[in-house]
Parts: C-alpha cells; sequence; structure tokens
C-alpha cells in the first residue's frame, strides 16, 4: 500500500502521458468468408489481416478453427448466426446453448465483440425468415446477459441498402413501408441494448446498375470530384458511401433514433466481372479499396454525423471460387486463395490531403497519419512497461 502511495504521482503522469500518446484504433474491419475450397489455413490468414491494419474481422458462420486462431491476437471478431437457425432461436434455451457453445467457449482469449444474428433478412426472396429475426435477437442477447457477456458482446443484425424505399438525396432516406413494422422492432432492441445498425452498403451495385448516369468520381472517393448538396440539408457529399450511410441515419431518425450509430458491415469492389458488369475492373477495385481505406484511416465522420467515426468492414478477405452468381461475386477479395494480394492497393490522395502513402512489407500501403500512429503505438508501450515496473 505505501509503494503504491509513493509511486502514484509517477504512475499519473505516466498514464496520462500513455494516453496522450495512444493512438485510437482506426475502425477498419474486413470480410472474412470462406466459401471456397482452396483458402489458407486459419493460422495463416491472421498476419494477412493483421497486414492491411485491420483491427476487426466479420465471420459469417461459427467456425472454431478459424475463432481459435484469433485467439490472443487483439484482432476483434463479429461473428455470424446464420439464416438458418433463426427459426431455432426463437427458442431461449436453443439460444442460450448456442451462446454457450460458440461464444462463451472462445471468450476471452479470442475478443468477440459482436453477434450478427441473420444477414440481409428483410430483403430475401424467401420472407419466412422475417418474423423469426427480432425474437431471435432477444434471445441471443438474454443469453449473452444470462453469461455475463453482455456488457463486452453486441447483437445485431446486417441490411441490405434496398431495405430504404428512398435513398436520394440522403435527407430523403426512408424505409420501405412494407418494412416499417419489424424495423420499428429491430430499431427498439438496438436503443434497448446500445448496438450499431448495420447495413450492407456497395456503391459498386449503383454505378453497376446505372453507369452512364453515375459519376465513377463520387463512387471512387476521387478528389476530383464534382459532388453533390443536399438541398435540404446543405450538407456537401463527395462521395457515395457517405451518402448511403446518411440515407440511413435519416430514415432512423424518421423512426425517432437520433442516436444509433450505423455501421457499414459489408462495403468492396470487385477486381473481375463479367462481360455487362460495368466498373468491375482491377483499377477500380484497387482504387476503391484503397481510398476507402485512407478514409477510415483519417477517421472522418459522415457530413450528417462528423464526429461519429466511420466503422467499416470491406468485402471480402479472400476472392471466394465458389460462390454463386456473377463473376463479380466471386472477385471481390483483398487476397488471392495463395495469400497473395489480389492486387497492390496504391492510395490516391483524397481531397485536401496532399500526404502520400508509404508501401507496407507486403505491398498494401501505410499512409503517413496510419504510420505515425505506428510509431506512437511503439512508444505508448515502453511507457506501459514503465508503468508495470513502477506498479511492481
Amino acid at each position: 500500500m505505501n509503494s503504491m502511495r509513493l509511486h502514484s504521482p509517477v504512475l499519473l503522469v505516466v498514464l496520462f502521458i500513455f494516453g496522450f500518446l495512444s493512438p485510437g484504433v482506426a475502425s477498419l474491419g474486413v470480410n472474412y468468408g470462406q466459401i471456397a475450397d482452396n483458402l489458407p489455413l486459419p493460422e495463416n490468414v491472421v498476419p494477412l489481416v493483421q497486414s492491411i491494419g485491420a483491427t476487426k474481422i466479420k465471420i459469417f458462420d461459427v467456425n472454431p478453427q478459424v475463432i481459435r486462431a484469433f485467439a490472443n491476437t487483439g484482432i476483434e471478431l463479429t461473428i455470424g448466426l446464420g439464416n438458418e437457425l433463426l427459426s431455432d432461436m426463437q427458442n431461449p434455451d436453443n439460444a442460450l446453448m448456442w451462446v454457450t457453445v460458440n461464444i462463451q467457449a472462445y471468450s476471452p482469449a479470442t475478443k468477440i465483440i459482436g453477434v450478427a444474428v441473420g444477414n440481409e433478412v428483410l430483403t430475401l426472396n424467401d420472407t419466412s425468415f422475417r418474423n423469426c429475426l427480432v425474437p431471435a435477437m432477444h434471445n441471443i442477447f438474454d443469453a449473452l446477459v444470462k453469461l455475463g457477456l453482455d456488457r463486452q458482446i453486441f447483437v445485431t443484425t446486417s441490411h441490405a441498402m434496398n431495405i430504404l424505399a428512398l435513398s436520394y438525396p440522403p435527407s430523403s432516406g426512408c424505409f420501405r413501408q412494407d418494412l416499417i413494422e419489424i424495423i420499428t422492432g429491430i430499431v427498439s432492441f438496438h436503443n434497448q441494448t446500445g448496438s450499431p445498425f448495420f447495413i450492407n452498403a456497395y456503391p459498386y451495385f449503383v454505378y453497376n446498375d446505372n453507369p452512364t448516369e453515375i459519376d465513377l468520381d463520387l463512387v471512387l472517393f476521387r478528389p476530383t470530384v464534382k459532388g453533390f448538396f443536399d438541398q435540404s440539408t446543405k450538407l456537401y457529399y463527395g462521395n457515395m458511401l457517405y451518402a448511403q450511410v446518411d440515407a440511413v441515419y435519416s430514415a432512423l431518425a424518421s423512426l425517432g433514433a437520433t442516436e444509433l450509430l450505423v455501421h457499414v458491415s459489408e462495403t468492396g469492389w470487385p477486381s473481375a466481372g463479367d462481360e455487362n458488369e460495368a466498373g468491375a475492373t482491377l483499377e477500380n477495385a484497387k482504387e476503391y479499396n484503397g481510398n476507402l481505406m485512407k478514409l477510415v484511416d483519417e477517421r472522418k465522420g459522415t457530413p450528417m454525423r462528423p464526429n461519429s467515426e466511420l466503422n467499416v468492414y470491406i468485402f471480402a478477405l479472400f476472392n471466394e471460387d465458389l460462390k454463386a452468381g456473377k463473376n463479380s461475386e466471386r472477385n471481390f477479395g483483398l487476397f488471392k486463395p495463395d495469400g497473395t494480394p489480389a492486387y497492390s492497393l496504391l492510395l490516391r490522395p483524397i481531397a485536401e490531403d496532399n500526404g502520400s502513402a508509404s508501401m507496407s512489407f507486403d505491398g498494401f500501403p501505410r499512409s503517413p497519419s496510419l504510420a505515425r500512429q505506428m510509431k506512437k503505438w511503439e512508444i505508448s508501450h515502453i511507457v506501459y512497461l514503465v508503468v508495470f515496473f513502477l506498479i511492481l
């Protein structure tokens, strides 16, 4: 006790320095899909995630080998609960068993921060899942409460952008009338639990649907873009992703949910596609994801929420060769299955940023601000060691 009193002034000073030097981690995440037959072992995936500066991953189902691979890495996991399980999760006992086996068993060694209950449930052709969603979310959360995990793990669900009836201009964003009742229940759940609203936002698909009308500069975050003003709010939009996110914020505000945070649970750009898939090229993918990573690193919010850091999960970590559909679906990866980059990301300067990017060992860039953060990270860990020995 006397020793702690003796060192406490020094300790306070050192902790102050530590707090000042420690950088906030830019909220870059990546989706780790596994619809493929040629992917690396999960333990070999960890350094790939770290190499792009991602601090979070999202997986779409429970894979024990993946979850164990990320133990003691500090990388945060959001684990998906598949649509096919939603009906079972209406039973609280089933939900408790699922959380016990698939979440509690790996925590805290693996830093699980979220459960995504279902994926794009409200816009599936099969509408039978809809009525299961909100009860399943409640039961999963109640199970976390029973196990004492609710303060560290949130519960949410991912939505497609077509839950909106209108998205342009952003201030006119509103939900589809046929979904209002169930979305109101979901929003109420988020308000009660403090969890984020997940949206899968893809400027690529907007451009692909109408390439003659949509400005490629706007969807690729180019500094030469001629953006637009929302006449209602007088806010300026220099990229489409911001406009999409703010349209969701507007829709939530129309339901009285003005405090909820929107996280982009999926966004990305394919490096290849079919002949009729406009914009699906390696150069566009490189530019979109490179500029997106730089934007996240700059810790900027959207025009409507300038003080709320943009939380993004890039889709996806790997090209997945067994995905159905158009060729683009199999080419969203940052990496090829052999672990080599699908392309070397070259960051273009975004408006009002004249810094140049520095390249990391694997061909992925680090912006100057991230390099500075990494230096601070090194210093802060030295300070941490000093604190440790002072306490001893």
